[in-house]
């Protein structure tokens, strides 16, 4: 791998800290005790870098994004869910119900705002925002009327940061989708390069203290497979761009559980 390469997340990590370093700081002498609380602390940072980051990966995402989100239909649970972009690419007469899950309420405000200019309304039962990780399955459920009753499961580069992945992932695809439903997700993974996973280990602590806790060393795509109960016309493929030595390498993803 060419050492140019391997070093290409300094950069970023070097806008990130230059964008939300400030901010935090002030947020911090305005409330002292937040300090105590690291999780709050890192959602505070990770708000200001996604002001500067979230338009720019939107627009990188943006040719995927357009291929494989107007599939979803029904109730359709966006995990991770940012400042709401997905809303942007939702089929609105295939849509009953838009729910976003998104852990930091700061964000909540551009969720709101993107989805009611989709025309989702939280008054008409049509929009809801909840306030939790994707491993809070037991709370999407409720939120959702019970199990297995969301038609669409969207995952666009989240589940790279959630505690727990495999048994969220199997939570969400036994307990929240429902048979016929769709799991879609495009997410960047473990490199298939031995070289490239090296760097990728080497990384993932540093970034994941900036970016909200995303790590670049998960095989996601490979535990959503090996679930087991999928269609057989469920598939998986890269992203158009990516090469061997991409540090963020993309799998992509459309799976529909199968009927019982």
């Amino acid at each position: 791998m060419k050492f140019s390469r391997a070093l290409g997340p300094l950069s970023d990590l070097w806008i990130a800290i230059s964008f939300a370093f400030s901010p935090t700081i002030k947020h911090i002498l305005n409330s002292p005790s937040i300090l105590l609380k690291p999780a709050q602390l890192s959602r505070v940072f990770f708000s200001h870098v996604w002001v500067v980051y979230g338009p720019g990966t939107d627009e990188a995402s943006r040719t995927v994004k357009e291929s494989l989100i107007p599939h979803a239909f029904g109730i359709v649970l966006d995990l991770g869910a940012g400042h709401g972009h997905t809303v942007n690419y939702l089929k609105r007469d295939q849509v009953t119900k838009y729910v976003a899950v998104e852990p930091n309420h700061l964000m909540h405000p551009e969720i709101r705002k993107n989805a009611t200019s989709a025309g989702y309304s939280e008054e008409a039962g049509e929009l809801v925002v909840l306030d939790c990780g994707a491993e809070d399955f037991q709370l999407i459920n409720s939120a959702v009327g019970g199990e297995n009753q969301v038609d669409t499961i969207i995952s666009i580069l989240t589940l790279c940061s959630v505690p727990e992945p495999q048994a969220t992932v199997r939570n969400l695809s036994l307990r929240v989708l429902k048979p016929g439903g769709e799991f879609l997700f495009c997410e960047h993974v473990l490199s298939p390069r031995n070289d490239v996973q090296w760097w990728q280990r080497l990384w993932t602590p540093i970034w994941s203290l900036c970016f909200g806790g995303c790590r670049l060393d998960r095989p996601t795509h490979m535990w959503i497979e090996e679930e087991g109960i999928w269609d057989v016309a469920s598939k998986t493929w890269g992203k158009d761009g990516d090469d061997e030595e991409n540090l963020f390498w993309h799998q992509i993803g459309k799976f529909t559980k199968a009927q019982h």
